[in-house]
């Protein structure tokens, strides 16, 4: 007998031991009384010894039922009820999902998706950790996150991951800056120009990106300030130190006294992936990835694809 089905019976079983009712134990477990009359007699056969006396008016525990039923009453209730909050858990109905994410992902990416999530399973604790992208892939590794938003691409063997937005680079500048001048910005424009950026220890993967793409453009980027913030940097461009670099979708919500120009140049875009363990393959996790993947699918902007056979 599968658990299911055991289940099943010690449920019928407690539920007509306090009803001694065939008709409201039916109800009350959304079942014909038929199907209950079969559960009862089974359970009987397994235990081998009559739990109910029956008549045309009454029904009533014998008295190997009720010394059955005040024996175990607190195991079979406990028993059911372990095994229902076990199952919901498997089908990603509670629990706790740890999700982490950088600055990216924090407007128009992780939000809507954590939303969706929390409507589909409300039982379910959503923790949310901001972290940079090496800090959750080791987090990710060592299991303290299920799922994670960072900079890509991102390979690896043991890791799935999915495309969530590709997004063009623009060049964030006070508004009477030359370079706003313009409508857009070619990387040589930038040659040479004052860059304030994050700092490597909070902006790493992002910093590595940016310059495997100056270098694609035949030179350096000149950084005259660090900071570990966005707020950090937004107050460096305002006070005239340095011109930043951030995804265009951002950077026009960054504020109204500062100009956003795209770099005209399809090498200078960054990616945002979301990646969980191949070996997580729980039912919360499951669940999220299929609203992430809709979700980013449904973007005009940021169309979700997944790596070749997911073998990252």
């Amino acid at each position: 007998m599968d658990v299911s089905a055991g289940l099943d019976l010690t449920q019928s079983f407690l539920v007509l031991a306090e009803e001694l009712n065939f008709r409201r134990t039916a109800q009350r477990l959304a079942i014909d009384q038929s199907a209950l009359t079969r559960r009862i007699q089974k359970l009987e056969m397994l235990l081998g010894f009559a739990l109910f006396e029956r008549t045309t008016r009454e029904v009533s525990l014998t008295p190997a039922g009720r010394a059955f039923y005040e024996a175990n009453a607190g195991l079979l209730h406990g028993f059911t009820a372990s095994v229902r909050a076990a199952r919901r858990v498997a089908e990603g109905k509670t629990g706790t999902l740890r999700v982490g994410y950088m600055a990216f992902a924090a407007l128009g990416i992780m939000p809507p998706a954590v939303t969706h999530f929390r409507q589909a399973a409300p039982d379910v604790d959503v923790r949310l950790s901001y972290m940079r992208t090496q800090g959750q892939k080791l987090a990710l590794s060592d299991g303290s996150l299920d799922v994670g938003y960072m900079i890509g691409p991102f390979e690896h063997s043991e890791f799935h991951s999915l495309t969530m937005a590709t997004d063009p680079l623009a060049a964030v500048t006070p508004a009477d800056h030359p370079l706003a001048a313009g409508r857009t910005v070619r990387p040589a424009d930038l040659d040479g120009v004052p860059l304030v950026l994050g700092d490597m220890a909070e902006w790493e993967a992002y910093r590595w990106r940016l310059d495997e793409m100056f270098a694609s453009a035949g030179f350096r980027p000149t950084v005259v300030m660090e900071a570990s913030s966005t707020l950090a940097l937004i107050g460096l461009v305002q006070a005239g130190l340095g011109i930043s670099i951030y995804p265009a979708r951002i950077a026009r919500l960054l504020g109204d006294d500062l100009a956003v120009r795209p770099i005209d140049d399809p090498r200078f875009r960054m990616e945002t992936i979301l990646v969980w363990k191949r070996t997580n393959r729980t039912a919360s996790v499951r669940r999220y990835v299929d609203i992430a993947r809709r979700l980013a699918a449904g973007s005009h902007a940021s169309p979700a694809t997944v790596r070749p056979q997911e073998s990252r």
